[in-house]
């Protein structure tokens, strides 16, 4: 029996198989037909099977094949197969009724195991009309209510078409909800699965028909071809939340159930005595004491002290928010001062070190003054203590000794400043040489920085590294050398290049001969001076032209050249010193040193400073200033030492490198007439004041207004600096500085015509 039942089983599994590899398709007639799998067809029915789907299907044939069914299901059944029946009972098919007489399809899927009267019960909730009045036909018969699909010839999976009408069609027409012209899309497709590799399944998909149409989620349309995107809507209900025993409502309604209860008031609510025939317990009763009476004004009195206790804490409080920040306020300002303070001391101190610099190892003739400078303080200290401690013969020797010692430091420090000259002269050359052969540079629309070699820029870098390999200390490659420098300088014939290729060969001749290098040494200068004025020669190196300070042209030589008094000699308007006035001295640069040295041997480095300082923070003030940029270290010389007696105007601090020029009127531009020489720890007191004439008293006011008158009358006669005054009717002859307003964005300020003097 085991083995029976086995068998039976295998059977029963290979039959499900055949069935789910069936497929159904839809015929032009409506009517579906069920077609088992080409690869599981006998071959001799094959044949007859094409044969049958090259004929038109009617309605007798779907009977037959409906019978066949039936037949199929009963011999199963006389098997005893209880569990498969069981199982195909709960698969589903695709049932398609049309309605009579208006002949529209209906497609339901259908349990094969339910009886037709569930079926009339779903079709009648779909149309909205009784069950009773249904009437369902297969081919022409008509069908009892406790019959099945299944005993009708339905196989799982499968598909039949029914007819169904009304039996009181006026008042029960059979109608759909949904209009024909919106049923654009079949109801059953068959798709094409692929199961494994080369091996594909026909599926059948019934289309389920949504109730409602889906509301629209958005979405977005292309700018360019105009085409509409919508967000997909899933067609799945959400996940319904476990019900956890409490009643919730919906948060998108907020509407109340309203129902009539009638409720009996409880026992407290109401007042009951002891009377007769009602006894009331007083277990639960409570004695109250009576307290003091409160009057409104013991009441109000409570509260205004309260509200005193509350308001103390407040101020309190805010009180010591208050001197926290003053607390604050003053820590910012010590620590403010300190670092000014500090600022100040670490300024002093690089002065100091940049002067002590200056005087171990000068290179400029800045710093060759500030040691002459220096020699003269020390020789006018040791000639006064002399004067003053001895006389007579002593005296006479002890200066005869101050003179020697002079001359000797004099000519230490001649000597130094012909070494560094030497040093300065090759840098100065190199320079010339490394412009001449610099590219050509310009700032392009985008910003970048564009450099272009032209045929004269790489000449002039070609010579540029020939003169550095000539004046290299390698005394291998020197042969090669100079048989290059041969070459370049024999392209052009005229009595210089003569001059260099006779230099050359006597060179190699002797370096044959194996002369010492150090008889050698004045030839080779010899060669490199004559080879450097070659390269400055322009009709050689055209590059170089636009760098030499004496211009090609005589024509620009004829109205640039000046006869210097003191060596006689005609020079450029370069080499001499030129004032405010736009007037060139008398003497030339060098004269005006040698004069310097010789007698007075003063420093100026802090005056230049001073000037410095003062055009950098007038930059900063104001972008369009123009009179510091026209004073020179002269006239900064004359304003300090004549008008301001080389002193600050509050306090009398003699030390120059600790001296500003500051605004007067901070509200004006700068000018020799509206300025104040001040030391750095004054000049932020004074640039907060707002109103000088009430910040300061009247003879201090006086005195800055008598410079002021002075320094105008000095620089009135100046041409430049004229253009910058303008006379006033209520002061009549005298000059007084246009107002100008500050970079800081502030309205302009006017000064009174009765506040200048």
């Amino acid at each position: 029996m085991s083995e029976r039942r086995e068998n039976e089983e295998q059977e029963v599994k290979e039959d499900e198989e055949e069935e789910e590899e069936t497929d159904t398709n839809v015929e032009p007639g409506g009517i579906t037909v069920e077609q088992p799998a080409e690869d599981d067809r006998e071959p001799g029915r094959r044949g007859e099977e094409e044969q049958e789907d090259r004929t038109t299907p009617d309605v007798l044939e779907t009977v037959e094949e409906a019978e066949t069914q039936a037949d199929l299901s009963h011999d199963a059944e006389q098997l005893g197969e209880p569990q498969r029946t069981e199982h195909v009972g709960n698969s589903t098919a695709t049932v398609k009724v049309v309605l009579v007489p208006e002949g529209h399809v209906m497609t339901v899927a259908f349990a094969i195991g339910l009886s037709i009267a569930q079926l009339k019960l779903h079709l009648a909730n779909e149309l909205r009309v009784p069950a009773d009045v249904l009437h369902i036909f297969l081919d022409g018969r008509a069908v009892e209510d406790q019959q099945s699909l299944m005993e009708l010839g339905v196989r799982p999976n499968g598909s039949t078409r029914m007819e169904m009408s009304s039996i009181d069609p006026d008042s029960h027409p059979l109608r759909p909800l949904r209009p024909p012209e919106q049923d654009n899309m079949p109801d059953v497709i068959t798709v094409r699965v692929q199961t494994e590799e080369n091996m594909f399944r026909e599926v059948v998909v019934e289309i389920e028909r949504p109730p409602q149409q889906k509301a629209f989620l958005g979405g977005f349309k292309h700018r360019l071809t105009g085409a509409q995107y919508h967000h997909a809507a899933v067609q799945t209900l959400p996940k319904r939340r476990a019900d956890r025993g409490v009643v919730l409502f919906s948060r998108n309604t907020q509407t109340v159930e309203l129902q009539s209860e009638a409720q009996q008031c409880p026992l407290d609510a109401s007042t009951q005595m002891t009377g007769i025939g009602c006894y009331v317990s007083c277990m639960d009763d409570k004695l109250v004491a009576p307290g003091n009476y409160i009057t409104a004004d013991q009441y109000h009195e409570e509260r205004l002290r309260a509200v005193v206790v509350l308001q103390t804490f407040a101020r309190r409080w805010l009180a010591l928010k208050e001197v926290q920040r003053l607390r604050r306020d003053r820590d910012r300002r010590l620590v403010w001062l300190e670092l000014q303070e500090r600022k100040r001391r670490e300024e002093k101190e690089e002065q100091l070190k940049d002067r002590r610099r200056r005087w171990v190892n000068p290179q400029r003739r800045e710093d060759f003054n500030l040691l002459y400078h220096a020699l003269e303080k020390w020789r006018s200290e040791e000639e006064q203590q002399i004067n003053s401690s001895l006389s007579g013969a002593e005296r006479k020797a002890a200066l005869c000794f101050l003179l020697e010692t002079e001359t000797q430091l004099i000519a230490a420090i001649g000597h130094h400043r012909i070494a560094v000259q030497n040093n300065n002269y090759d840098k100065v050359v190199r320079n010339l040489l490394d412009k001449s052969a610099a590219p050509h540079q310009w700032r392009a629309a985008d910003g970048r920085l564009i450099e272009m070699d032209s045929e004269h820029t790489v000449r002039a870098g070609e010579l540029r590294d020939l003169y550095n390999n000539l004046n290299s200390e390698s005394q291998e490659e020197r042969l090669e050398h100079l048989l290059t420098l041969r070459h370049t300088v024999k392209e052009h014939e005229c009595q210089l290049t003569r001059d260099i290729v006779d230099l050359i060969d006597r060179e190699a001749d002797l370096m044959t001969r194996q002369v010492k290098v150090a008889s050698l040494q004045g030839l080779r200068k010899r060669i490199s001076t004559l080879f450097l004025q070659f390269i400055k020669t322009p009709a050689f190196n055209p590059e170089v032209a636009k760098h030499l300070k004496v211009p090609q042209n005589p024509s620009q030589l004829k109205n640039d050249m000046f006869q210097c008094r003191g060596c006689q000699r005609y020079l450029q308007s370069s080499d001499f010193s030129p004032t405010a006035g736009a007037r060139l001295s008398g003497r030339c640069r060098d004269c005006t040193g040698l004069d310097n040295i010789a007698r007075s041997r003063d420093d100026f480095s802090c005056y230049r400073n001073i000037l410095k300082r003062l055009r950098s923070d007038e930059m900063r003030l104001n972008q369009d200033a123009k009179i510091p940029f026209l004073l020179q270290v002269e006239d900064v010389r004359y304003l300090v030492e004549v008008l301001w007696a080389s002193r600050s105007a509050l306090h009398s601090s003699s030390d120059l490198y600790s001296l500003v020029f500051v605004r007067w009127e901070k509200r004006r531009v700068w000018s020799p007439w509206n300025c104040i020489l001040l030391s750095k720890e004054e000049t932020s007191a004074h640039l907060e004041v707002d109103d000088v004439h009430k910040a300061y008293e009247v003879t201090f006011l006086r005195r800055v207004d008598h410079k002021h008158m002075l320094a105008r009358r000095h620089f009135s006669s100046v041409p430049v600096m004229a253009e910058h005054l303008e006379p006033t009717a209520a002061l009549g002859n005298q000059l007084v500085s246009k107002p100008v307003t500050m970079a800081t964005g502030k309205p302009t300020v006017h000064t009174p015509a009765g506040s200048v003097h």
